[in-house]
C-alpha cells in the first residue's frame, strides 16, 4: 500500500484518529499536510512524521470557514505541487438532548463537521478533477449510522457526511477520483480514558468483540481506501466498530 509521491491533506490531525491517519500515510511514504484548530497542534504531529523521516506541513485552518479552508489548499500546492488524498477528519463535540440544545450548539457542530467536510471536498475536487486522479474519505461515525441519545446534532453531522459521500463519489468516479467514507465505533480516544469503569464496560457489553476499537485499527481502514488496492471501491461506507452496528 505504498503511497510514494503522493500528497496527502489530513484536517483534525492534532490527536486521536487524526493524528494516527497523519502518521500512517507518512509511514506509506505520502507528504502529508497536517490542519488542527491551533498551529502548536498541526506541528506536533508534523514534528512526528519529520523526525520519522517523512515529510509534513502544519497548517492552523478552521475547516468550516471557506476562505481558511481555500489558503490550506493553496499552501499545500504550493509546497508540495498537488493534492492527491483528502481525509475529512477534523469534528467536534457539542452534545445535550434535544430540548436542552441551543442553536448555536447546532450550529456550531454542523459548521465543523459537515460544511467543514464540503469546505474541503469542494477545494479537492477541483485539484483532483483536473488530475484525473484522487482518493477522498470522510471520517464518520457509528452513531450516524444508528443514532444516540443526546448527540442529535453530532449524529445528524456525521449522517451528513455519508449522504454528502454518496453524492460526490457518483459526480467525480468518471474523473478517477474515489469518495468513501469510514464509521469508526467506540475507539480508545482521549475522550474516552475519561470515563469511569462502569461506562467502559457498559460500552463493551454492546461490542460483539468485546473491546474498543483503537486509532491504528481506524488509519488502517482510511489507508486502505486511500490505496491502489481500493482503486475500484467508492461511495462505500467501511464500517470499523467491532460488529457494535451490522
Amino acid at each position: 500500500m505504498s503511497l510514494n509521491g503522493q500528497v496527502a491533506i489530513v484536517t483534525g490531525a492534532s490527536r486521536g484518529i487524526g493524528r494516527a491517519i497523519a502518521l500512517k500515510l507518512a509511514l506509506q511514504g505520502a507528504a502529508v499536510v497536517v490542519t488542527a484548530t491551533t498551529k502548536e497542534g498541526a506541528a506536533r504531529t508534523a514534528d512526528e512524521i519529520a523526525a520519522a523521516g517523512g515529510r509534513a506541513l502544519a497548517v492552523k485552518v478552521d475547516v468550516s470557514v471557506v476562505s481558511e479552508v481555500e489558503a490550506l489548499f493553496k499552501e499545500a500546492v504550493a509546497a508540495f505541487g498537488k493534492v492527491d488524498i483528502l481525509v475529512n477528519n477534523a469534528g467536534i463535540t457539542k452534545d445535550g438532548l434535544l430540548l436542552r440544545m441551543k442553536e448555536e450548539d447546532w450550529d456550531a457542530v454542523l459548521d465543523v463537521n459537515l460544511k467543514g467536510s464540503f469546505n474541503c471536498t469542494r477545494e479537492a475536487a477541483k485539484i483532483m478533477s483536473k488530475a484525473r486522479y484522487g482518493r477522498i474519505v470522510n471520517v464518520s461515525s457509528v452513531v450516524g449510522e444508528m443514532g444516540n441519545p443526546g448527540q442529535a446534532n453530532y449524529c445528524a453531522s456525521k449522517a451528513g457526511m455519508i449522504g454528502l459521500t454518496k453524492s460526490v463519489a457518483r459526480e467525480l468516479a468518471r474523473r478517477n477520483v474515489t469518495v468513501n467514507a469510514v464509521t469508526p465505533g467506540f475507539i480508545e480516544t482521549d475522550m474516552t480514558s475519561e470515563l469511569s469503569e462502569k461506562t467502559r464496560e457498559s460500552l463493551q457489553e454492546q461490542i460483539p468483540m468485546g473491546r474498543l476499537g483503537s486509532a491504528d485499527d481506524i488509519s488502517g481502514a482510511v489507508l486502505f481506501l486511500v490505496s491502489d488496492a481500493a482503486a475500484y471501491i467508492t461511495g462505500h461506507v467501511l464500517s470499523v466498530n467491532g460488529g457494535m452496528y451490522m
